[in-house]
């Protein structure tokens, strides 16, 4: 008897391809320090969708792999030597410089996908569904948490130690400047702008362009090498 092929999920499409990613760079370039950390995020919320731990699975789901689209196509755009979103330019351009530290690289990804990318996700993720912003908030606070986990775990395991107090300080003071739960608070907000500006192309495109350079600029300061 034919053994059954074993039948992907689309979460599961986009871990995979993010486990592909994470082979195929070396461990010290920038976007694998940033991919890791997406993956165990992604891992997460998958592990949660099947402990039954959103309220509503389908929109935890299309919200999950609308956000991870967004990732994946500012990559796909950056591998195929075209232009990528503004927000992620500064994380490719300073991935393999030697005087930005691990840290740097997590949260500068951090930042574009949750300062640009998740409020677009909301708002795709609504399409798909056709809802309103409201109708996935749970879902979208939920994720929240769960990156704020996250968030706290990379900080502990990639900041210098007490040895490296003179590379300590001055990234302390760097990155103290800001907060995924801040980026976070925004994002909602925009998603639900852009959600009202659905029907005026124009203005949200605008939007969502000044959203796009405005994130750039944060993460690019994210990214200031530091002395070793």
């Amino acid at each position: 008897m034919a053994q059954c092929e074993q039948v992907l999920t689309p979460v599961d499409a986009v871990v995979a391809r993010m486990r592909a990613l994470d082979g195929a760079l070396p461990a010290q370039d920038g976007v694998a320090v940033f991919n890791r950390v997406y993956l165990a995020v992604t891992e997460a919320v998958d592990r949660r969708i099947d402990m039954g731990g959103f309220t509503d699975a389908r929109a935890a789901i299309a919200l999950d792999v609308r956000f991870a689209e967004r990732y994946l196509a500012a990559v796909d755009a950056e591998f195929g030597e075209r232009r990528p979103p503004a927000c992620w330019r500064p994380l490719f351009q300073f991935r393999r410089h030697p005087g930005v530290r691990p840290l740097q690289f997590a949260l500068a990804g951090i930042n574009a996908h949750i300062g640009h990318d998740l409020a677009l996700a909301v708002v795709d993720a609504c399409r798909t569904l056709g809802c309103e912003p409201v109708d996935v908030e749970d879902e979208f606070d939920r994720v929240g948490d769960l990156l704020v986990e996250l968030e706290e775990r990379i900080r502990e395991d990639l900041m210098p130690g007490p040895d490296l107090l003179q590379i300590a300080d001055p990234l302390t003071h760097l990155l103290g400047a800001w907060s995924l739960e801040r980026a976070r608070d925004a994002s909602w907000t925009a998603a639900r702008a852009l959600w009202a500006l659905r029907r005026l192309p124009d203005v949200a495109a605008q939007f969502t362009e000044r959203l796009d350079t405005a994130v750039g600029f944060a993460g690019r300061m994210l990214l200031t090498p530091l002395p070793r």
